[in-house]
């Protein structure tokens, strides 16, 4: 299955667990590469900011906050569910619509900023999406953006990923992003991507972080709402995920009792244009 089907339906159907979640480590500071994005991106009163891949809306709120007053910020993505839980309660100077980050409908030179908080995985075609940012931002005008990168606790996920494997059927696979992922996956071609797409200057930071879970049982049911999990355990049927849920709990439990903390590396990218 193509990227631009696969991806939107699986975030869509579980745009509640994936904005409970987000929501629940930002507020305790948490996802650092999204964070760091925000602080390298800069944004202050009256600029008009594009969030790409918005989701749910989470840093488009912090960055409509940051705007104020004069500013606005539009949110944008392919997922209409996400998209219908952000458009739900916007704050003011916010607006979302259903849109392809490599084809943007908006006119050159529109914003002073362009985000994008772990999306331009998904891109597949990467030079595509940036050069569109690059097209829509004014001179001088920056694009910031994180992304997932390898460095997890891999012990900690081997379990979980071990009692999945037993479990869960295969998750769905894009058949036509794996260039794209390799590229955000190095610091050097993230970079030289974003040069080769019309930025005038680009560096890629590597940006370590750790989400705690208060328990066992927390981490497995947060587990199950990542996209690629969801994707497998939704075909099941309610006593075969309960009985996945309790072995990987359990499993987890011969290793890791009490909280659990885990560690993630993600790259952020800011890229500037001429």
């Amino acid at each position: 299955m193509k990227s631009k089907e696969l991806y939107p339906r699986v975030f869509s159907r579980h745009a509640a667990a994936y904005k409970q979640r987000l929501d629940d480590v930002m507020g305790r500071g948490e996802p650092r590469g999204r964070l760091r994005m925000i602080e390298l991106a800069a944004v202050s009163p009256g600029m008009r900011v594009l969030d790409l891949a918005c989701g749910p809306g989470t840093m488009t709120r912090l960055l409509a906050d940051q705007v104020t007053p004069g500013g606005r910020v539009f949110g944008v993505d392919l997922a209409r569910g996400m998209l219908d839980l952000a458009a739900a309660d916007p704050p003011p100077g916010c607006w979302f619509a259903v849109m392809d980050m490599e084809r943007l409908g908006f006119g050159d030179s529109t914003f002073d900023a362009v985000v994008c908080g772990h999306g331009l995985q998904f891109a597949p075609d990467l030079g595509l999406a940036l050069s569109e940012s690059a097209r829509v931002l004014k001179s001088r005008g920056v694009l910031a953006a994180s992304v997932p990168a390898s460095g997890r606790d891999d012990s900690l996920w081997t379990v979980v990923d071990r009692v999945a494997d037993r479990h869960l059927p295969p998750a769905p696979r894009a058949i036509d992003d794996h260039a794209t992922r390799s590229t955000v996956s190095d610091q050097r071609a993230f970079r030289e991507a974003a040069i080769n797409a019309g930025f005038e200057s680009a560096i890629v930071e590597s940006v370590e972080e750790e989400v705690t879970w208060p328990s066992a049982e927390a981490f497995v049911s947060a587990f199950m709402s990542w996209w690629q999990c969801a994707s497998r355990v939704e075909v099941l049927d309610s006593q075969s995920r309960a009985e996945f849920f309790d072995e990987a709990v359990e499993a987890l439990l011969e290793e890791h009792d009490g909280p659990i903390t885990t560690h993630g590396r993600n790259l952020v990218l800011l890229a500037r244009r001429s």
